[in-house]
């Protein structure tokens, strides 16, 4: 981890920025200048089939806008899939994944037979329905070529976990609004058997950010509250894999008037149409109030 600090944001270009995206990028911007630090953009497009070359530009144009500057390259995670697939095989070499056939229907029609529990992101806890496959079973899958992703054990990952920490619980440091610190204690039991490689591209999310965090020197993680319960996955995959713990920040989020998280649909308050209309940074600032 460098001793000069580190920050990012980083973006999915799968439509056009919001008032959201300008908080988060000018809190980590902020931040890094008032640390001393540099500050970096990733363009996260691991999904291919919904990012587009246009979104990044625009991106670029309206971070621009709003007065911010970042290191280049930027890093685009589209690019680096080796990397992350790299990552996977050594958690499978260590016996912490394993494939899963199963569709995203059969997982449904499972749920509602069995009502139970879901993880952080409102999805059924995955119910383990290729988790015990035998390895000629599986191979034969394999071998007809069936689509599958990868997920964690859980249960594998935790005792390896408690091995290396002496908890089955990941520990975090959480900078609060007024930047001061607290060590947090999450379970990432709550995200169950969660994908960790998609059927259609060598990584996940979790997967993918936080390799990137790690190999691009990151510090300090800020980004909206609603990435906050991914914490306890990504830490468990920092530990398992070896890599360095940054300082975490989740900010605010900004809401409509019915209180919902702003989406990339809502026209509004996009960047592109406030530029449009002609203001300026600094309006955006009052904007987000901040």
């Amino acid at each position: 981890m460098s001793a000069q600090p580190v920050l990012r944001f980083a973006p999915s270009p799968n439509g056009e920025l919001h008032l959201g995206h300008a908080l988060s990028a000018l809190i980590g911007f902020d931040m890094a200048q008032k640390l001393g630090g540099r500050f970096l953009l990733r363009i996260e497009d691991i999904d291919t089939t919904r990012c587009r070359d246009e979104h990044i530009t625009q991106i670029f144009e309206d971070l621009a806008w709003l007065g911010l500057k970042w290191e280049e390259p930027v890093l685009r995670q589209s690019e680096h899939f080796g990397t992350y697939q790299a990552a996977a095989n050594w958690l499978k070499r260590a016996g912490l994944l394993y494939p899963c056939f199963a569709t995203r229907s059969e997982i449904a029609e499972k749920a509602q037979s069995a009502p139970h529990a879901v993880d952080p992101d409102g999805a059924p806890l995955y119910p383990g329905l290729h988790k015990h496959l035998s390895a000629p079973e599986i191979a034969a899958r394999l071998g007809r070529g069936e689509p599958f992703a990868l997920r964690i054990h859980m249960d594998r990952a935790l005792n390896a976990l408690e091995g290396m920490t002496g908890s089955r619980l990941v520990t975090f440091t959480e900078l609060d609004e007024d930047d001061r610190p607290q060590r947090i204690e999450m379970d990432p039991a709550e995200w169950g058997d969660a994908v960790i490689v998609r059927k259609d591209v060598p990584a996940s999310y979790h997967l993918a950010v936080t390799v990137d965090d790690a190999r691009q020197g990151i510090t300090h993680v800020t980004r909206g509250r609603d990435l906050y319960p991914a914490t306890s996955l990504q830490r468990l995959l920092q530990v398992l894999l070896g890599l360095p713990e940054p300082v975490y920040h989740h900010h605010r989020l900004l809401t409509d008037a019915e209180g919902r998280k702003l989406s990339k649909s809502a026209r509004d308050t996009s960047l592109r149409d406030l530029h449009r209309q002609g203001l300026d940074a600094l309006q955006i600032r009052q904007k987000v109030g901040y």
